[in-house]
């Protein structure tokens, strides 16, 4: 094929030569080249005239794929179908004489399922492969192991904006070393850096949310901007919500300025306009990040960077996927400002401060780090890797993502017991949609008719937005009165037409296979749909008329204030996601449904069961029959006649969940309980342990009969526990019990006081100081192995003296306290030798 001549005059031209040499000797290269140098251009066009057979060049987003096709086509001087075409979801324009075709990366990986020796295929060329997306990095691995197993002759070229080039060239290269690694240097035009941040402090993102105030600041940085330089500005910001926040700020702008939006919600033909050249009005072009990599927008001279991404995360937990918005990453923030010195010198106005730059993440996370991984992991099923194992990819998954996407595709019976896709599996792949989306479709169509179910469908796949009525939503682009009606008009005849291809026979959740779509109605519908593809989202309000609800997986969701589907009672949640720090999730978009429906679309999720358990929230055992979706109870009746032996097993199981508090603890119950301790520390097994854990965990035994018989929390209340914890002591040590840890000991008074058995290494006795004079030692208890602690109180029961060695208290502790107590209370006796004094009770008489 015969190259353009001349060539545009872009750097990639120096390394053409030396680019296709590699390519022919080794079969596979990296180029590392900036935003600019022309290489999804160039490239394509130079290795159409070296290899044989088709050269696929593979685009991570639609509006790119398109534009490299019509610029490619622009060079030859021809129409976008002729030598160059493109194919993307929904969309191809490829003729009989095509040589070069533009893809997305997801159609290549589809392509590559259906056909792995990519038939008539002489090149393949990923471009962007620094923005690690999903599909990229599947697209990289699976034609890696083609060009290895079917392929040898197939040429591979792996382009990058930035240097991952050791990566990628280890990848393409295999064991036989590094693929060759070329470099084409940037050769763009001068860009001044301007760091505007807010005049006043503006909160960071929080989820979806940001701050109003720092779109007022970007809109007064479009005017600055305008006033200050020439040319059309390009205006990055993160998402649709804040173009359309930004426009409405603009305006009015002024006559001879126009105001331009590009996002991956609009149409193909809305996106290439603004990506056309005009002539006359200045353009304000306010976009996403699809304009950050491979387009072009002619005219641009200044771009104003908001600071924002918006990024996909999922809650593995809850099962919620979420967009997030975060601080855009350095590397990102310096292909941002290419844009502005593609066509000459130009201009950065950045809308944080420059101190904050060097705190930027340097490079925005691979997606196979945050994303849902459902249908990463069914290709990787289709293909024969189920956990990924073997294939060149520049990262492996994380484990717990994978974990969550393989029950996620057992659920949907697209994985057998081996891990590979089954029949239905391969099916729900080739529908060319999240896996959930395609189960939707294909159980849906058959009992809802093949339009209705291609129409919802659609609107879920293109995340439609609009309010968080999903109906709503779906009546307004079937009537064309929503700007994104074009778009999803052709999703949704892809999706039906999708269906045209030959199915396996997998029954539907409980819709009928033969019907014609008369079915239930529009919100209905909409709602059976929604099930099948999220039945953990089903969700009934919590309190009537309430806008909590508890969704079937567990987690609770909120309306936004003001929400049309307040006070209905079943919802099929499509959308929801939690921000940090919240607890429920928000309904995003949602549609109304009634139980039978809900009972229909979630049917893998209902089960009956029969529950005696404990529960906590009551605080008694619970007899009754439940059904229940998820975790949402639908019925709950009481059990008139439950089994004893499984209100039994209940009621031990509340005991070890609450405690012995449930018990009665008597003080003879406790005194025991300290006694049984003591003779467990002092003398060890057989005597019994009797910590609570121990106690717990034996409960069954000691409590016996009586907790055979006891129904509910009152009856256990009642239980004799001193009785009950007497079962614990074998016999022989039982009937030495009041031998070897006496209730109470007497002392040379006569009289008997308790001991307190408290701590079980230092039991005390507790007595007046005049009944113990004539002991001369302490008395031993376990055997004579452990000498009581005694407590020597005064006459008024005060304590004046602790201890264990009675001897050594006579002799030195006694004179002291006898000089103190001799005063204090002189009517009791204070002999000067304690251990030959007669002990007392009493007060000496008083003289007459």
């Amino acid at each position: 094929m015969p190259l353009p001549d001349p060539l545009p005059d872009l750097p990639v031209r120096q390394v053409l030569p030396a680019l296709a040499d590699a390519v022919r000797e080794s079969g596979a290269a990296v180029l590392v080249a900036p935003p600019g140098t022309g290489k999804t251009t160039l490239v394509p066009l130079a290795l159409a005239d070296r290899v044989e057979g088709r050269v696929v060049i593979a685009q991570p987003r639609r509006v790119a794929a398109r534009a490299a096709a019509r610029r490619m086509a622009d060079l030859l001087g021809e129409r976008v179908g002729e030598t160059v075409g493109y194919a993307v979801r929904g969309e191809r324009r490829i003729g009989a004489r095509t040589r070069i075709e533009v893809v997305t990366t997801g159609l290549l990986v589809r392509r590559l399922q259906h056909d792995p020796e990519l038939a008539g295929t002489g090149a393949v060329l990923l471009d962007e492969c620094h923005e690690r997306q999903l599909d990229s990095d599947l697209a990289l691995a699976f034609a890696i192991e083609v060009r290895a197993a079917l392929r040898p002759e197939l040429a591979l070229l792996a382009m990058s904006a930035t240097a991952h080039e050791e990566r990628l060239a280890a990848l393409l290269g295999g064991a036989s070393g590094p693929a060759p690694v070329l470099r084409a240097e940037g050769r763009t035009h001068p860009v001044d850096v301007v760091w505007a941040p807010p005049p006043r402090p503006v909160d960071p993102p929080h989820g979806l949310r940001v701050d109003p105030r720092l779109l007022d600041h970007v809109a007064a940085t479009v005017r600055r901007a305008l006033d200050e330089q020439e040319g059309d500005l390009l205006v990055f910001l993160p998402g649709a919500g804040e173009i359309a926040g930004v426009a409405g700020r603009l305006a009015p702008v002024r006559g001879d300025v126009e105001v331009v939006t590009l996002h991956g919600r609009q149409s193909g033909t809305e996106q290439d306009t603004a990506l056309r050249p005009t002539t006359g009005r200045r353009r304000v072009v306010l976009a996403t990040a699809v304009a950050e990599t491979s387009l072009t927008v002619p005219g641009v001279r200044v771009v104003v960077d908001a600071g924002l991404s918006r990024v996909a995360r999922t809650d593995l937990a809850r099962g919620l996927g979420a967009l997030v918005t975060v601080p855009v990453s350095r590397a990102a923030a310096t292909q941002r400002a290419g844009r502005a010195g593609r066509q000459g010198p130009g201009r950065v106005y950045r809308c944080w401060a420059e101190t904050d730059h060097e705190r930027l993440p340097a490079y925005p996370e691979p997606e196979i780090a945050v994303a849902d991984l459902t249908g990463f992991a069914l290709q990787l099923a289709c293909w024969g890797h189920p956990d990924g194992t073997g294939l060149a990819l520049p990262d492996q998954p994380p484990t717990a993502a994978m974990r969550v996407a393989r029950e996620t595709l057992d659920a949907l019976g697209a994985v057998g017991p081996d891990g590979r896709a089954t029949a239905r599996g391969r099916a729900i792949a080739a529908i060319g949609t999240h896996p959930r989306l395609a189960r939707a479709l294909l159980d849906g169509a058959r009992g809802l008719g093949a339009r209705r179910a291609a129409e919802v469908v659609a609107v879920l796949s293109e995340a439609a937005s609009g309010g968080d009525d999903l109906v709503a939503v779906w009546r307004r682009l079937r009537a064309g009165s929503d700007p994104a009606s074009g778009r999803w008009r052709a999703e949704a005849r892809r999706l039906r037409a999708a269906l045209d291809e030959p199915l396996p026979a997998t029954a539907a959740v409980g819709v009928d296979p033969d019907a014609t779509g008369s079915g239930p109605p529009d919100d209905l519908a909409a709602g059976l749909l929604v099930g099948l593809a999220y039945p953990e989202r089903l969700a009934r309000v919590r309190q009537p008329g309430g806008t909590t609800y508890l969704m079937a997986g567990g987690t609770a969701a909120d309306l936004a204030p003001g929400s049309g589907l307040a006070g209905t009672q079943w919802l099929a949640i499509a959308v929801a996601d939690r921000a940090p720090g919240r607890r429920g999730a928000l309904v995003r978009q949602a549609a109304v449904i009634d139980e039978a429906t809900a009972r229909e679309a979630g049917a893998a999720l209902l089960r009956e069961d029969r529950e005696i358990a404990w529960s906590d929230e009551d605080g008694a055992v619970l007899a009754r029959d439940v059904t229940r979706l998820g975790a949402i109870v639908l019925v709950d009746r009481p059990l008139a006649r439950p089994d004893p032996a499984a209100v039994t097993a209940a009621l031990l199981d509340g005991l070890r969940r609450v405690g012995l508090s449930l018990l009665t603890w008597t003080p003879a119950a406790r005194g025991l309980r300290e006694r049984l301790a003591f003779c467990r520390y002092a003398l060890g097994p057989p005597w019994p342990e009797v910590t609570d854990a121990a106690l717990l965990a034996g409960a069954d035994a000691w409590l016996g009969p009586e907790l055979v018989t006891a129904r509910r929390r009152a009856d256990l209340a009642r239980i004799d526990v001193a009785s009950a914890l007497r079962r614990l002591v074998p016999w022989p040590q039982a009937a030495r019990l009041d031998e070897v840890a006496p209730e109470r000991l007497p002392v040379p008074s006569g009289s008997r006081y308790r001991v307190d058995y408290t701590d079980p290494a230092s039991p005390v006795l507790a007595v007046k100081l005049q009944e113990t004079f004539g002991w001369r030692e302490v008395p031993r208890i376990a055997d004579g192995r452990v000498p009581v602690l005694l407590h020597l109180l005064s006459p008024a029961g005060r304590p004046v003296a602790v201890t264990g060695d009675l001897g050594s208290f006579w002799r030195t502790g006694y004179p002291q306290v006898r000089a103190e107590l001799r005063g204090r209370y002189p009517r009791h006796p204070w002999p000067a030798d304690p251990t030959e004094a007669a002990p007392t009770r009493q007060l000496r008489p008083r003289n007459r």
